[in-house]
């Protein structure tokens, strides 16, 4: 299976230079194609090949005053640029016959030096690892690099990306074994939520960090610096930094947080089950700022490739089961309730629910029949071994501090 290991690198001027001119020309090898077969299909032409556009957009380009400073950066970095291209002009017409599942993907757009993101690609022949601890990238030069860990084999292919807040990352692909984990006998469904970030079906929680919320204050101050200084001036340049950095620390710390929290599950569990939420639809709510905060599609996504990676079962049950309706002891259906009711009492037998460690232990059972029913390799529900499946608004705000609760910085305990 394929891994990526991002690391933090540190380029001096000059090769911030020169990473900078590779940018630019992989943007414009991009603007040309997209535009020449925007052109074609306009006029009612054939699609353009990929050849043709390497012919005239980069190998004849070089030849020309106006073009002549793209045989500045490596010849890989255009191709790749090229390449790119043709894999999202390749998404967009599966997106659009139905071959790739999934959201809709539109077609590829045009990019801009203001981007957030500026990124080229390199395959094994424009980059090396010489061996002291520095990557050698060509035309480029040798940049020095903090390795937080080893990579176990040698990468294909390498990304070199500059983020808004002007730092700069290498992202290595690599080739490895899955790391098969030694079978548990336990399994968790997980109902995620707002208040707090996910419970359990053991009634284990994990509290909800809200690293936006405690960044806010500081991030309004920065953002009202910012919108004081003169449009064009390098006082807004540096502010503008200020801000970046400030929602990248946010960010960072969301992300080692749902590293954590996932990479915990993944150890005490055999099966793992959450629910498909509709995240992109809660995020146009009210609640859109608390939604986005708690990052579930984040999370649930390394849930998923963990599972895959470590040996273990991974399965989202439908957005549409009732949940919260359910009573977990007798299975009965007591009809919806409001976000404010927190715990109710079954009408049929009497059991007192907590509202979201009832919900994680319906997820469970539904997600153990799912699993029987597609025949997965683990003991379902009765302890039978079957084969494991194929891996691949309220009105208000609901994200305002709890009571009772500092809000320090930092990653709370699970």
């Amino acid at each position: 299976m394929q891994l990526r290991y991002n690391y933090r690198a540190y380029p001096d001027a000059a090769q911030c230079r020169a990473l900078a001119r590779a940018f630019g020309c992989a943007r414009v090898v991009w603007n040309d194609c997209l535009r020449d077969r925007r052109e074609a299909h306009a006029a009612g032409l054939p699609y353009v090949t990929s050849a043709e556009l390497s012919r005239l957009r980069i190998t004849q380009a070089k030849r020309t005053g106006e073009r002549a400073w793209l045989a500045e950066v490596s010849a890989v970095v255009l191709q790749q640029s090229l390449r790119d291209l043709d894999a999202a002009y390749k998404n967009f017409f599966d997106s659009v016959t139905g071959k790739r599942q999934g959201r809709r993907v539109g077609p590829p757009r045009y990019k801009s030096k203001k981007d957030a993101r500026q990124s080229v690609r390199l395959n094994a022949n424009a980059f090396s690892l010489p061996g002291d601890g520095r990557v050698y990238v060509a035309k480029v030069g040798h940049l020095k690099i903090r390795w937080s860990r080893p990579l176990p084999a040698d990468p294909t292919s390498v990304t070199v990306t500059k983020d808004s807040s002007g730092r700069y990352f290498l992202s290595f692909v690599v080739e490895t074994e899955p790391d098969i984990l030694p079978a548990l006998g336990t399994e968790a469904g997980i109902d995620l939520g707002l208040s707090v970030f996910a419970v359990l079906s053991d009634g284990s929680r994990i509290a909800s960090p809200r690293f936006l919320r405690r960044a806010e204050k500081k991030l309004k101050r920065l953002q009202r610096e910012l919108s004081r200084k003169a449009k064009g001036s390098k006082n807004r340049a540096k502010a503008r930094a200020r801000v970046a950095r400030q929602h990248a620390r946010v960010a960072d710390r969301r992300r080692d947080f749902h590293h954590k929290a996932s990479t915990r599950i993944i150890r005490e569990n055999q099966a793992v089950y959450v629910e498909d939420l509709a995240v992109a639809g809660l995020g146009r709510t009210r609640l859109g700022k608390s939604v986005h905060d708690a990052g579930w599609s984040a999370f649930t996504g390394m849930l998923e490739y963990k599972t895959a990676q470590h040996g273990r079962t991974f399965t989202r049950v439908d957005r549409a089961f009732p949940s919260s309706q359910l009573c977990s002891a007798c299975g009965v259906r007591d009809g919806p309730k409001p976000l404010h009711v927190r715990q109710w009492t079954c009408g049929a037998c009497g059991t007192v629910h907590e509202r979201d460690h009832n919900a994680a232990r319906n997820v469970l059972v539904e997600g153990r029949r799912i699993v029987a029913a597609g025949r997965a390799e683990t003991p379902n529900a009765r302890g039978a071994p079957v084969r494991r499946a194929p891996v691949p608004a309220q009105r208000r705000e609901a994200g305002s501090p709890r009571k009772g609760h500092t809000t320090q910085a930092g990653i709370p305990g699970l």
